[in-house]
């Protein structure tokens, strides 16, 4: 995909606020016809822009309304410690987001849980017990007045 042009723009828009509306609203709101919009949809599904479509669930209805974020410092800074935290990570399904980060601490987790229990069994249990790790800060997620991820 070469450029994204004001077009491009309010048809990521719209699909980041609703992945399924249909092609007929989809060209209205963004005022091209159907088959200019569709073209330019399966473009950027193409060039990897567009990268999948998925279902916004409500963390209430399924028990995981607890939210936290972790910093989590390594007492290892090699490649070796780095991999072996990520794999560890990556089988834990309370870690909804895993990013390495710079700055004091080598990572940064969004965990989501049914509540401050099951939040303090991932932190005492599960990450409290990793060998690589060396620190953690937690900031517990009392509202969420802006959140746009999909």
């Amino acid at each position: 995909m070469s450029k994204i042009d004001q077009i491009t723009e309010k048809i990521l828009r719209e699909l980041t606020k609703d992945g399924r509306i249909s092609n007929l609203e989809l060209a209205d709101r963004v005022g091209l016809s159907p088959s200019a919009c569709l073209r330019r949809v399966q473009d950027l599904e193409r060039s990897g822009v567009i990268t999948g479509y998925r279902a916004t669930l409500d963390r209430d209805a399924i028990g995981t309304s607890f939210v936290a974020y972790m910093t989590v410092g390594l007492n290892d800074h090699t490649k070796a410690a780095q991999s072996a935290f990520e794999r560890s990570i990556s089988l834990s399904p309370q870690v909804r987001e895993c990013h390495n980060i710079t700055g004091t601490f080598e990572y940064m987790l969004r965990i989501e849980v049914a509540d401050l229990a099951a939040y303090k069994y991932f932190h005492t249990e599960v990450l409290g017990t990793l060998p690589q790790v060396n620190s953690i800060v937690s900031y517990i997620v009392m509202g969420s007045p802006k959140d746009e991820r999909a």
